[in-house]
């Protein structure tokens, strides 16, 4: 199955000149979503983690039921004030801003192995500030995994740790 095929573009979404990749249809399809569930199980399960920490928002969406499939837990990298609790926040810089993401302080135990779990690589600034985000509590981050990687934006680049995709653009 082609998953590019149930995944569409959105121009000009959420600004002039971006072209949205909406996963909302993949998900609707039942059998494009289980294709990309165990695609993403069989990346994610190599890294043997303990943990799978998904970024806000459709991260959770590919980031839960995996961690159920694979038998291991899953926590949330949310925005500032999003979370109960006492938290770990890191502030840090995204193309056109800045942004603030946070975890429970709790969370994690220190030493725990934690995949990084996203819809989409793009830049990487999200993905970067996660694992720094995680190292900063204590978790050893062995990878991060997406469903899509734009590689024309060279997110991967703004990494230390390896990265998986499941479908990449490269333009």
């Amino acid at each position: 199955m082609n998953l590019k095929d149930h995944i569409r573009g959105i121009p000009d979404f959420p600004k002039p000149g971006i072209l949205f990749y909406d996963i909302s249809t993949l998900l609707r399809h039942p059998a494009a979503w289980r294709a990309a569930m165990d695609g993403m199980t069989n990346m994610v399960r190599g890294h043997q983690p303990d943990l799978l920490a998904g970024v806000e928002s459709r991260g959770f969406l590919l980031a839960a039921p995996l961690a159920l499939s694979l038998g291991c837990g899953f926590v949330m990298l949310r925005k500032q004030g999003k979370l109960p609790g006492q938290t770990v926040g890191l502030k840090y810089g995204l193309e056109y801003g800045a942004d603030h993401i946070e975890i429970q302080a709790d969370a994690i135990t220190p030493g725990q192995r934690v995949v990084i779990v996203d819809d989409l690589l793009a830049t990487g600034g999200t993905l970067a500030a996660s694992v720094a985000l995680l190292r900063q509590i204590g978790a050893y981050v062995p990878a991060a995994c997406t469903l899509i990687e734009l590689t024309f934006l060279h997110g991967r680049d703004a990494l230390d740790v390896p990265v998986e995709s499941l479908i990449s653009y490269d333009s």
